[in-house]
């Protein structure tokens, strides 16, 4: 084996996992070396066309406050952008953007290119190469080179062991026709890893030329465009968006799939991997919900350089010709023309619950492994894990303990810890659902909560810092001094409440219990508060939030602080359950597999019970005591 150049960090993959990875751990001053199966694949969007969405858009504005690079790259690259969930309460707020695919993928490239650093390097890695000690020592190529380094972070996307499927024809293949990785599968399983074969899929690319939109309900981005990265200005994105379009499937293509089940592998028994449950097939679509007369089908545009339109919603492995019966079967596409068949994609990925809350992997020292290898889906969910792998990397590497984002501080910090506390039998998808505490965990502030965790861990500017510091004391300040501003009743003020359809006022009342009423906000009656400093429209917004959902946020902060003292109870390292007297067989049997960092860890084990917590609770105060 031909020995070919000693690193700091190599990061395998440079999909959305690994170009956060390299850019992190570069930008903390370590050499990276990066890997992809092809230099075309960097930051590729070989599925939907759009960053973020709900919950995902929480994902992109964290990685954003922590100093990550996605938010940023969509900004300069999008073509659409919508903030989704506008008639539900702030918590549920996302902001979803279309991009132009391959002027996104431009982008990032040229920004990992531009580190001084990072190198980009285009070869299949087939194997990860371990000492005697347990210690990562670097990885070898396709071309026999043993690239040396001391931490390695695995990215690998769908490309393990992958295989698309598209009706009868099976092809070894990677995403979008990209080659497969075969042998780093092997190599895992001889490290000891657990494999799990998973599954997910893409649908048909059209020629947009071919489709009448005439014929389908426009859809329209916001008039004023919201950035995804705190640091861009929003008046420099501003600009005229290109449409979506709304559709929908209907009986002809309902019997189209019924009739042809039989040539759809994932009911001919072709496909052996397990599927998104939240993202399913058209295929699946139909069977399940069969008493449903039609779905909805969103047709988005690729980029403003192609006439390639996605057809979200329409995901499908089903034959050639049934795509383009299926696909010709809906209003405005009787004459579609298909650019690029639909297809399912089975690939390997790792067992989560083998990796510590760093990512590190459990048995093999400065190993982190990031993205869809670790049973994600979606390009932020693999982002906002390869942003945790590259500073953990670069922080192993120093010697410094690795920043660990806890449930109470962040999305990301629920997706970590459900898939390596929890793990996943199918790809597993973030949603506000998950998150306990999503009234504190809003996308709009982000940084409030992340900015200095970010500085701390030495990506986020001071200069930043102090901006989000002099913010948040503004934010404070504010609100204290509208819950004690008075409002005396006037015939203006009484006028405003009638046109809000709100309660008229008889005497004083505090600025802030008007905030509160759902038809009122602090911004509405900043004509009645000349004290009020000058703000700009997020830091107002904040003061509302504050102010109309003081109680609701009082209440989450209060169980967040049982939560802290939860996870603040350590267990220590290589504790033998065996040992405890009181603990039920299978509470023994899946600590002793999970081996949690902390009790707050443990109680969310399944298999593990608030009655074994108790007793583990007891014999960690007493472990000592004669």
């Amino acid at each position: 084996m031909r020995e070919s150049g000693s690193w700091d960090a190599i990061v395998v993959g440079g999909g959305h996992a690994g170009c956060e990875a390299a850019l992190a751990a570069s930008r903390l001053g370590m050499k990276v070396l990066m890997f992809a199966i092809s230099l075309d694949s960097i930051a590729m969007m070989p599925c939907n066309p759009n960053i973020g969405g709900t919950s995902k858009g929480h994902l992109v504005r964290e990685i954003d406050a922590l100093g990550g690079e996605m938010g940023k790259n969509i900004d300069k690259t999008f073509i659409q952008s919508r903030m989704l969930n506008t008639s539900k309460g702030p918590a549920m707020l996302s902001l979803r953007a279309q991009a132009d695919k391959a002027a996104y993928s431009r982008s990032m490239r040229q920004v990992l290119e531009s580190e001084e650093n990072l190198a980009i390097r285009q070869s299949e890695v087939t194997a990860v190469r371990v000492d005697d000690t347990g210690k990562v020592i670097g990885v070898e190529t396709e071309y026999g080179a043993f690239h040396r380094a001391r931490a390695v972070v695995l990215c690998c996307g769908t490309y393990l062991a992958s295989r698309c499927l598209c009706g009868e024809t099976i092809i070894e293949s990677g995403p979008n026709g990209l080659r497969t990785a075969k042998a780093l599968s092997g190599c895992l399983r001889e490290l000891g890893f657990r494999l799990q074969r998973f599954k997910t899929g893409t649908p048909a690319r059209i020629d947009g030329s071919t489709i009448d939109y005439s014929k389908m309900i426009p859809q329209y981005g916001d008039e004023w465009q919201t950035p995804f990265s705190f640091s861009t200005d929003p008046g420099s994105i501003q600009r005229e968006q290109v449409l979506c379009y709304l559709a929908y499937t209907n009986e002809a293509t309902h019997e189209a799939i019924r009739r042809s089940l039989d040539r759809s592998p994932m009911y001919s028994g072709a496909i052996k991997g397990t599927g998104a449950r939240y993202c399913p097939s058209i295929e699946d679509k139909v069977v399940r919900f069969a008493d449903k007369p039609r779905h909805q089908v969103f047709i988005e545009p690729e980029g403003e350089s192609t006439n390639e339109m996605y057809v979200s919603g329409m995901s499908t492995s089903m034959p050639e010709d049934v795509q383009e019966e299926m696909y010709r079967s809906l209003s405005g596409m009787e004459s579609c023309r298909l650019t690029r068949n639909g297809y399912a994609i089975e690939y390997d990925c790792l067992d989560s619950t083998e990796l510590r809350l760093s990512l590190e992997s459990r048995k093999w020292s400065g190993l982190f492994c990031a993205g869809q290898i670790n049973g994600s889906s979606g390009y932020e969910e693999a982002a906002a894990q390869g942003l945790v792998a590259g500073i953990n990397a670069a922080r192993w590497i120093l010697g410094k303990e690795p920043i660990i984002i806890k449930r109470s501080e962040g999305y990301i910090g629920v997706l970590i810890d459900d898939l390596i506390t929890k793990g996943t039998s199918e790809p597993y998808r973030m949603m506000t659902s998950r998150a306990e505490y999503r009234l504190l965990l809003r996308q709009d502030n982000a940084d409030l909560r992340l900015t200095e965790l970010g500085h701390e861990a030495g990506l986020v500017t001071e200069e930043r810092l102090i901006k989000v510091e002099e913010k948040k004391n503004l934010i404070e300040k504010e609100t204290a001094r509208a819950k004690k501003k008075a409002l005396s009743p006037s015939v203006e003020l009484n006028a405003l409440l009638a046109e809000r359809g709100s309660t008229p006022v008889a005497t004083g009342i505090f600025l802030s219990d008007l905030a509160k009423r759902p038809e009122l906000s602090y911004q509405i009656l900043a004509p009645f508060d000349s004290d009020r400093p000058s703000l700009d429209p997020d830091t107002a917004e904040q003061v509302n939030i504050q102010l109309k959902y003081e109680g609701y946020i009082k209440r989450q902060m209060d169980q967040v602080e049982q939560f802290k003292k939860l996870e603040g109870k350590v267990i220590p390292e290589g504790l033998d359950y065996n040992c405890i007297k009181g603990l039920r067989v299978e509470a023994r049997q899946k600590l002793s597999s999970s081996r949690p960092a902390s009790v707050g860890q443990a109680s969310r084990i399944s298999g593990v019970s608030p009655a074994d917590i108790s007793v583990l609770v007891y014999f960690i105060a007493n472990m000592g005591k004669a």
